[in-house]
Formats: C-alpha cells, structure tokens, sequence
C-alpha cells in the first residue's frame, strides 16, 4: 500500500524575509517571552506550549508541520510521532525545561538579530517544543 506526505509550503520566501524584518524580529522576542511565563507558571502550561510551537510562524510565518498521510485507498490520517512517557517529560521539564529553554529561547533569539547567526537561530526556534518538555514533532 502506497502513501503519499501532503505539507503546506506557505508564503514565498520574499514575502516572508519582508514580515521578518518588519514585523517577525520584534514580535518573537514579545511571543517567546509571554509563551515561557505562561509556561513556568504550570497552569499556563498549555497555552505556553501551544505559543512555543507556533514560535516558528510567528518569526518568519512559516507554515505549522503538518504532515497528513493518504493511502491508496483514499484514507487520509494525521501523521503522529510516538512520545515519551507523561512521567519522563513531566520530570524533565521541572529539573531541567524550564531554565533550560530559557536560555535556548535567548540565544535563539539573539542569533536572529543578525545575517549570519539566523539559519542557526531558526533552527533552534524550531526545536524550543523539544527542550522545554522532550516533546517529538
């Protein structure tokens, strides 16, 4: 059986290099910074994680990965990617996580600011869902 991987490619590269400089820069240092204080307060956990993962839209408006599998048949499924155990990722985020993405987030960010550090940087904005709580995308 046969399977075909559908993602979104989103705006052209002009128009996203554009809304970086004019509007990405700034506003991720603002998202990023909101995103882990929601995330170190445990109840803004979720929303925190939420804004983390879509760190890499609100930079440079790229698309959000989503990967959708269609078979032969014509049934079309989300692409899932086994995670750790709850207890691992739990444990991880309160020794570790929290300060540690701290940290990344500011490098990252300060990577961004200039030419030659921003491949690097949205690499690294790309994997903040990682270091904070383990989570595999």
């Amino acid at each position: 059986m046969s399977t075909i991987v559908v993602q979104d490619r989103g705006p052209n590269i002009l128009l996203r290099a554009v809304y970086f400089i004019v509007v990405g820069i700034w506003l991720s240092g603002v998202w990023a910074t909101v995103a882990w204080v929601l995330c170190v307060t445990i109840i803004g956990l979720p929303p925190g994680l939420w804004m983390l993962n879509r760190l890499p839209q609100v930079t440079t408006l790229q698309p959000q990965r989503n990967d959708l599998v269609i078979t032969a048949g014509g049934t079309a499924t989300r692409q899932n990617v086994p995670q750790r155990s709850f207890l691992v990722r739990a444990l991880y985020f309160v020794l570790v996580g929290w300060w540690f993405s701290a940290l990344w987030l500011t490098v990252a960010w300060a990577l961004c600011t200039v030419i030659i550090g921003l491949p690097f940087g949205f690499w690294m904005f790309n994997r903040v869902p990682a270091v904070i709580t383990l989570a595999r995308t």
